[in-house]
């Protein structure tokens, strides 16, 4: 029996369909080379070229009773290279796209919880400073600030003079500035109505 590097391409092909493992090597012999030089011009990565023509190779054998060569093995063999390539380039730019959409993620997810935490801490101190007012104070403070009544509305309300509402809250901001510090005062200033 003739040597195998003397069959023909669709010698080669016809044996392969039959399960001929030397065919299988000799194809795997006469393009290997070939087709790695194809798939490593477009890649330009040795390992990802590897890759492409090692996956074409399992496939060629493990679907060999499925494929029809058409008796053009050459042209089969350089489709499915090209086909892995654009498999492994679309797989390439989704992997990029996630990794991209996570790093974003991580780099402004994290900070916006990182930030509502800090706030809920920050509101938990202004309160518990706000509570600890004497309690006419606590309440004139109160109704200025979180039901945005105004002075004279207050004063109306609670039977006092404005200037009395005026010293409360003034007091009342002193207090919070001592016990506060002046980082989370400016932060309570800005998010409270005067």
């Amino acid at each position: 029996m003739a040597s195998y590097d003397s069959f023909t391409d669709g010698e080669l092909a016809s044996l392969l369909l039959s399960g001929d493992e030397s065919a299988f090597s000799q194809i795997f012999i006469r393009y290997n080379g070939l087709l790695y030089s194809h798939a490593y011009k477009k890649l330009r990565n040795r390992e990802e070229a590897k890759d492409v023509i090692q996956d074409v190779f399992a496939l060629l054998w493990t679907k060999r009773h499925e494929i029809d060569f058409k008796s053009n093995l050459t042209g089969y063999l350089y489709t499915a290279v090209r086909n892995k390539i654009f498999d492994f380039i679309s797989h390439q730019t989704v992997e990029s796209k996630y990794l991209g959409s996570l790093q974003n993620f991580l780099d402004n997810g994290t900070a916006v919880t990182d930030h509502v935490i800090r706030e809920k801490q920050i509101v938990a101190i202004i309160e518990k400073e706000i509570a600890a007012l004497p309690p006419r104070m606590r309440l004139v403070f109160e109704l200025s600030r979180k039901k945005y009544m105004s002075h004279k509305e207050i004063a109306e309300e609670l039977g006092i003079s404005q200037q009395t509402v005026t010293d409360q809250i003034k007091k009342a901001l002193k207090i919070l500035r001592t016990k506060l510090g002046l980082v989370i005062y400016l932060i309570f200033l800005l998010n409270y109505k005067f």
